[in-house]
């Protein structure tokens, strides 16, 4: 319990302030006393055994730095050195002939190997191998055959972008 004297008091709602003046302050007296076990506590009064008083200095508060502007718009492509090695347009054409060549040889098999997967998977139902009794066997490869086909679907939708991006 805080006691005040009377001039504070009458200081108080002289000053109108409301309770924000009236309140005590936020700074108050931390004892740091032992307990029954010998384990320090840390309390507001000193009810205890072997209880000293804390001499605690103010908490300094350091503003928020602030924020920083936005930053402009980040900067075109940088052109490139002068002492950058050029490729003459020929060369790059022929580059891009041999790339066109290759990732067409790529979908070609990608589309055949999609084919072969189609036909063993026969819709969902394909063949029961010798060695598949045991039912889960011919599930997991029914599995293994949709992953093959999606993944060479995936592959083939891959190099279709690839080859739309080839300039002519």
């Amino acid at each position: 319990m805080i006691v005040r004297s009377r001039p504070e008091i009458l200081a108080c709602l002289l000053a109108g302030a409301g309770l924000a003046a009236c309140a005590p302050s936020a700074l108050a007296q931390v004892y740091r006393c032992e307990s029954p076990n010998g384990v320090p506590v840390y309390q507001g009064t000193p009810n205890g055994v072997n209880c000293h008083p804390i001499d605690l200095q103010p908490l300094t508060t350091i503003p928020a730095p602030k924020q920083p502007a936005a930053k402009a718009a980040a900067p075109a492509a940088r052109p490139s050195p002068e002492n950058f090695p050029k490729v003459d347009g020929a060369a790059q054409r022929a580059r891009d002939g041999d790339r066109r060549r290759i990732l067409e040889d790529e979908l070609q098999k990608e589309q055949q190997r999609l084919g072969e997967l189609n036909a063993e998977y026969k819709n969902g139902e394909p063949d029961r191998l010798g060695n598949e009794r045991n039912y889960q066997k011919y599930l997991d490869r029914v599995a293994r055959l949709q992953e093959d086909i999606a993944r060479t679907e995936s592959n083939i939708a891959s190099l279709r972008r690839e080859l739309s991006t080839i300039r002519e």
